[in-house]
């Protein structure tokens, strides 16, 4: 990059490289290990929380019953949220899914629905889902994310490959 001087108009100014490439963003994600406990309704063993929250994890997550399922996060003190990254993958069948977020400020409280989202997966065209939310800060004591694998009521299984906050 070649640095010119100001100019007469008081004016800082660079040439930069037009295929100077992109700074791309990574996010400093909670260590959830540190600052949470989580619960989860069912878990499949080879498929625990833990490859959804702590890594990039081929296997992820998966509920080891059919049915629809719970995942809590309860931070030990308030957090300050502002950005959720879900990514869910299904290459087996087809199946319309349906998840649920909710945050909680009081440990006593009631919740706040963040979103509540529809998709359809199918083998031959959508086979990952990726949901990446910015929200306005809040400092909250639980995040709750409800999943319904098949909202026709089959049994599919819920799963997830990663989950991640900030």
């Amino acid at each position: 990059m070649e640095q010119k001087p100001t100019t007469d108009s008081g004016i800082r100014k660079s040439i930069v490289s037009q295929t100077r490439e992109r700074m791309v963003e990574v996010p400093a994600w909670l260590p959830i290990e540190k600052l949470a406990k989580v619960e989860v309704t069912s878990e499949d063993t080879d498929h625990p929380i833990d490859h959804a929250l702590l890594s990039q994890h081929p296997k992820g997550w998966r509920a080891s019953e059919p049915g629809a399922q719970t995942i809590r996060l309860l931070f030990d003190q308030p957090q300050s949220v502002h950005r959720i990254y879900l990514h869910f993958e299904e290459s087996e069948r087809e199946r319309a899914q349906e998840i649920v977020l909710r945050w909680y400020t009081d440990p006593s409280g009631s919740a706040e629905e963040i979103v509540r989202q529809q998709w359809n997966f199918s083998p031959s065209g959508s086979t990952h889902e990726i949901e990446d939310y910015r929200l306005e800060p809040k400092k909250i004591v639980r995040l709750e994310l409800e999943i319904t694998p098949d909202r026709s009521g089959g049994d599919a299984r819920a799963s997830l490959q990663q989950f991640h906050v900030a």
